[in-house]
């Protein structure tokens, strides 16, 4: 169960560096527009200061969940554990947050917060 749970922690950490690359650097771009349903490049550049602000707090969570990971795979399993259930818990918390902004976020939430979710389910039990 250990092994599944840091799986699904680096997958929950290396998709919030990839929103983090969308919202900090591709921003305007159709793909990531078409993602975040920004509509027109004009749109996007209007709010353009805050999704690089958001990308980054995505990164932020990804590092400290793979630094808990490090810590992990360096035999420090009680540090390591807090580093990953602190970020990925925070993961979680935003996509429940999501969730409730609205019905046209629940698709998005439920792909940002499904690793987040599994991995602590799965790191809790390996835990007991």
């Amino acid at each position: 169960m250990l092994i599944a749970a840091q799986i699904l922690a680096a997958l929950a950490a290396l998709l919030h560096v990839y929103i983090f690359w969308m919202e900090s650097f591709a921003w305007e771009q159709a793909s990531t527009r078409a993602v975040f349903g920004t509509g027109s490049v004009e749109n996007a550049r209007a709010t353009k200061d805050l999704a690089y602000n958001q990308g980054f707090y995505n990164l932020f969570l990804a590092l400290i969940t793979l630094v808990g990971l490090a810590l992990m795979w360096a035999g420090q399993d009680a540090p390591g554990a807090a580093l990953i259930f602190a970020g990925a818990g925070s993961m979680l918390a935003a996509a429940i947050v999501l969730t409730i902004s609205g019905k046209k976020y629940r698709g998005a939430a439920i792909k940002q917060g499904t690793l987040p979710a599994l991995a602590i389910i799965c790191l809790a039990l390996a835990l007991i």
